[in-house]
């Protein structure tokens, strides 16, 4: 953690939580972007399949106010606790609790992994369909989730007050204000963005009570402040505001720098997941791409692929990692063509049930490893291209984020095949991205937040010889992918 001097002991500070499917993490940044605590709590979770599908709200809020704690404590020691202003949350997307009238959890919440309501997904869409809303519901969206409930537990649905997302929840238990929720967070959950309200089919076709769907805010509206009864377990001190927090993704994306309309993100984790700002919502009719609310009133659109960084953690040891970015100096750009899906199906920047991934036969491990970063280099350039088509509105840059952004090779390949900058920043965890939205209000918005707050490590120019290079290799992937049934 930096050092405090003179100047930062009158500054104001930020706290930013995020709330993972594996454990907390919880940062207090300055308004110049130095990060002055930091606390990563991991939850003790059983083995197996039941902790992708439900997890215990009481488990997080224990866990939370054990890293809130941290990270007070932490500043109470620099003497710089009470230039704490004010702080946010964020988390998974999908994800949803029912809640009693007395805002106690009446079973577990909902993760937006548990599959186990897809056929309600389905019910979902032809509700929606048939009322003229948006349609991809999916058995991660939240909406699908609470059908399901209702369907299997008919006995305790009818005691739900108020279901909540995972913000909401902590937010809740943070400032004792419950019923309101952001606009990143209800999406999922089937509220119309376009109209600023829940849609009528909700409760006429599904049966969903809307009085049990929370108030639906912009992201950085004041919740409440933190009260007293959380200043005695966490540690925070007096006056602390709370402000609606959003989901991961968004949080993400806010973190990575992609704060203004012409911005996009792309974040490569074991998916690659790509998310934007523009003036307008980009309509896609194919459902391939959503759009979130910008709590400044733009949109973000955005999706996310099967493809993305997991076959590099599953067939390669940190030490060949090192040995095979080194390498992958010498081959790019290639002449070979891979498409190192992991399972069956894609999602965006194509939707295709049956596309498997594929590599080109009796390639050495260094060429297949330069061929596969290529590969998802051209999948992403089909997503920003699918994205222009689709919008009036040009990709200004990209700004990257995920393990996937650590290989400077990787970076070069993108931003050679995208013919775009690519522009990484020193820290883009979902926690930052929650204290931008905490010091929004400071700010007077997010973009002034997040351009003060965040620092560049490093952005990469592409050169026209070597993106003039990548055009064939780019077609040839096409081809391929056409080859394979895919309509593109």
């Amino acid at each position: 953690m930096a050092e405090v001097d003179e100047m930062n002991k009158s500054q104001p500070i930020f706290i930013g939580i995020d709330i993972g499917t594996q454990g907390i993490r919880t940062i207090a940044i300055g308004y110049n972007g130095t990060i002055y605590a930091a606390s990563t709590v991991t939850f003790n979770l059983a083995k197996g399949n039941e902790l992708r599908m439900e997890q215990s709200p009481f488990m997080w809020w224990q866990h939370t106010g054990e890293s809130i704690r941290q990270v007070a404590n932490s500043l109470k020691e620099q003497k710089i606790l009470n230039q704490v202003v004010s702080l946010s949350v964020t988390s998974t997307s999908g994800t949803v609790i029912p809640l009693d009238k007395q805002y106690e959890p009446l079973y577990n919440a909902l993760m937006y992994s548990d599959s186990r309501s897809e056929s309600e997904a389905a019910l979902c869409r032809e509700a929606a369909f048939a009322a003229g809303h948006y349609t991809a519901f999916s058995s991660s969206y939240g909406l699908p989730k609470i059908v399901w409930f209702h369907k299997h537990f008919p006995q305790i649905a009818k005691d739900v007050c108020l279901w909540a997302h995972p913000t909401d929840y902590i937010i809740g238990k943070l400032t004792g204000k419950w019923g309101i929720t952001d606009y990143t967070s209800a999406f999922k959950s089937g509220y119309d963005l376009n109209n600023e309200k829940w849609p009528e089919y909700i409760e006429k076709t599904l049966k969903i009570p809307v009085k049990s769907l929370p108030i639906v805010l912009p992201s950085g509206t004041f919740a409440g402040n933190v009260s007293k009864e959380c200043m005695e377990e966490t540690g925070l001190p007096e006056n602390v505001s709370v402000t609606l927090g959003l989901t991961d993704g968004c949080a993400s994306q806010f973190a990575s720098g992609s704060l203004s309309p012409g911005n996009w993100n792309t974040t490569i984790g074991t998916t690659l997941v790509i998310k934007g700002i523009t003036y307008e919502p980009i309509i896609d009719e194919k459902g391939i791409l959503y759009n979130h609310r910008h709590p400044d009133g733009y949109w973000m659109p955005g999706g996310a692929s099967n493809t993305g960084g997991d076959w590099i953690s599953i067939d390669y040891s940190k030490d060949e990692l090192a040995y095979l970015n080194s390498k992958a100096y010498e081959y790019f750009p290639s002449r070979w063509i891979s498409y190192p899906l992991r399972q069956k199906g894609e999602r965006f920047p194509f939707a295709f049930p049956d596309i498997q991934g594929f590599d080109e036969p009796g390639l050495t491990k260094e060429q297949l490893f330069i061929s596969r970063l290529e590969g998802v280099a051209y999948l992403e350039r089909m997503a920003y291209e699918m994205i222009e088509k689709l919008s009036s509105e040009k990709v200004r840059a990209v700004f990257t984020a995920g393990g996937g952004s650590s290989s400077d090779v990787w970076l070069t390949i993108r931003s050679n095949v995208l013919k775009k900058p690519i522009i990484k920043m020193k820290h883009s965890d979902g926690a930052i991205g929650a204290a931008i939205v905490a010091a929004s209000s400071y700010f007077g918005s997010i973009q002034d937040a997040g351009e003060n707050m965040l620092k560049r490590e490093k952005e990469v120019m592409f050169e026209e010889h070597i993106s003039e290079q990548y055009e064939e290799g780019y077609e040839r992937f096409i081809q391929a992918l056409k080859k394979r049934g895919v309509v593109l």
